[in-house]
C-alpha cells in the first residue's frame, strides 16, 4: 500500500521556523516529482513548493519565496519543507503529494496532512 506520511507540524509564533517531513512508503518514487500544498480553513488547497525527482528543478509560490526551502533525500524516500519567518497567514494543513514525471498526469498520491499554526 502506498502511503505518504507528513510530520513536523505544530504551533509556532510568528517569525519562527518549522521543518516538515514527508516519508513515502510502499513503493519507489523514482521519477516522481514531489510537492507541498496547503489548505487553510475555508480556502481551497494551494500550491506551496515542488521539486523534481533529480532535484534539479524547484518551484515556489510567490508568497513563500525566500522563506521556505524544499528539499528531498531520495535514498530515504523523504521530502522536506523548511519554513522560516513564518506568518499567521501560513496557518494551514500542509500536504505532500507525488506526481509521476513520466506521465505528467498530476499528483497521484497524497498524505493525510500536518497542521501548522502560526500565532501573532
Amino acid at each position: 500500500q502506498v502511503r505518504l506520511v507528513e510530520s513536523g507540524g505544530g504551533l509556532v509564533q510568528a517569525g519562527g521556523s518549522l521543518r516538515l517531513s514527508c516519508v513515502a512508503f510502499g513503493r519507489s518514487f523514482s521519477n516522481y516529482a514531489m510537492g507541498w500544498f496547503r489548505q487553510a480553513p475555508g480556502k481551497e488547497r494551494e500550491f506551496v513548493a515542488s521539486m523534481s525527482w533529480s532535484g534539479g528543478n524547484t518551484y515556489y509560490a510567490d508568497s513563500v519565496k525566500g522563506r521556505f526551502t524544499i528539499s528531498r533525500d531520495n535514498a530515504k524516500n523523504t521530502l522536506y519543507l523548511q519554513m522560516n519567518s513564518l506568518k499567521p497567514e501560513n496557518t494551514a494543513v500542509y500536504y505532500c503529494g507525488a506526481a509521476d514525471e513520466l506521465t505528467g498526469a498530476g499528483y497521484d498520491y497524497w498524505g493525510q496532512g500536518t497542521q501548522v499554526t502560526v500565532t501573532s
